[in-house]
């Protein structure tokens, strides 16, 4: 009996009488498919060791989206820059990690579910402003709280919009895995998003009341001595390119420092008593948004100062990069005190709100295992 022969061997004759052979077929063990996974024997494959026993969505659309030469890219990156290495490299910051990869969101924050809070939250603004306006409560307003909404409140969508827009966006391209650069991105959406609802706010209150300075708050943040601090903070965080200093920086000192000081400790502890129940709805939003980025960055920054191989190394580093931030945010936060005797009914003194300021920012240092840095209690 002949041998069979195969197609590379079998010499096959065209409609005009020519004969060709067809070409010889290599088959070859390609690089990823060879290597052992964590779930190779499992019938519900996946590339990563899930975090519980089954894998989450979260952890299905996020976890090893994009892949680096650390794991499967057996010929590294298959683009680069002109100038620059290719990909995403892990020296586009001074933090060190045994393992990038082992960080998970623990918001689990993927498209769906950006879409469905951000909806949620949206309706809910909306909603307390349509409440508002169909109770004729803007115009029960004072003069003095009015103009305090204008020209404060509204100063504070800049800061929102510079920290969404020049700090976390650039931070977020420039993280070395999909899992940090996707909890970074909503980030920079979630402060994309308040400045959008306190532009929005300004506007609905330009229409409701004819005495509101619509662009009061253009003047203050660009000019008033009560706002410049603020400002000039915000710009220095934008020139940080070390994507990891710029979160430190941002959540670890700005935020608990001036963000939640002005936010919580000033409008929202303060409206009430000058009858608005409409501005800290929004700022309430803006809260719970910053709750969640803080615990996304809790968790990064914990597993790096815990990192067996790196952890005293990346303290010490965190330490030195929250010396300037968080003296430049006292400055700022003490430029701010005037605001709290512009009200005309207060519950709250601004020595008290700073003091909550501080100690919210140690336990959150102290939570990191970062050595506090001596600024912070000046």
């Amino acid at each position: 009996m002949a041998d069979t022969l195969s197609p590379a061997q079998t010499e096959t004759q065209t409609p005009t009488g020519r004969v060709r052979s067809v070409p010889r077929l290599v088959f070859t063990d390609a690089e990823a498919g060879a290597l052992e996974f964590p779930s190779s024997n499992s019938r519900a494959f996946n590339y990563f060791k899930p975090q519980r026993l089954r894998a989450t969505m979260y952890e299905d659309v996020t976890v090893d989206v994009q892949p680096d030469p650390a794991r499967y890219l057996t010929q590294d990156w298959v683009y680069g820059f002109a100038k620059g290495p290719g990909g995403y490299p892990t020296e586009w910051t001074a933090a060190k990690s045994s393992d990038w990869h082992w960080f998970r969101d623990p918001n689990g924050e993927w498209e769906q579910t950006i879409y469905k809070n951000n909806a949620r939250l949206v309706r809910q603004v909306e909603q307390s402003i349509a409440n508002a306006r169909s109770e004729g409560a803007f115009e029960r307003w004072s003069k003095a709280w009015t103009d305090i909404v204008a020209r404060h409140v509204g100063a504070w969508m800049h800061p929102e919009h510079g920290l969404g827009m020049h700090v976390f966006l650039p931070a977020q391209r420039d993280a070395p895995t999909n899992m940090i650069n996707n909890a970074i991105s909503v980030n920079s959406m979630h402060k994309l998003r308040i400045a959008q609802d306190l532009a929005l706010f300004n506007l609905e209150l330009s229409e409701a009341r004819s005495d509101f300075e619509g662009k009061a708050h253009l003047e203050a943040w660009n000019s008033d001595p009560i706002w410049q601090p603020v400002r000039e903070n915000v710009e220095r965080l934008t020139e940080i390119r070390d994507w990891c200093e710029a979160v430190v920086a941002a959540n670890l000192a700005f935020e608990p420092l001036v963000g939640e000081l002005f936010r919580s400790g000033f409008v929202m502890a303060t409206a009430a008593a000058n009858g608005d129940f409409v501005t800290p709805s929004i700022m309430g939003v803006a809260e719970s948004d910053f709750e969640r980025d803080l615990a996304y960055t809790k968790d990064l920054i914990s597993g790096l100062t815990h990192d067996e191989r790196y952890g005293k190394e990346n303290r010490e580093l965190f330490s030195r990069w929250l010396s300037v931030p968080i003296a430049a945010s006292l400055q700022a936060a003490r430029s701010l005190a005037p605001i709290w005797s512009e009200v005309e009914h207060s519950p709250v003194s601004f020595e008290d709100t700073l003091s909550r300021a501080r100690e919210r920012t140690r336990e959150i240092l102290g939570e990191l295992e970062i050595p506090t840095p001596k600024e912070l209690d000046q």
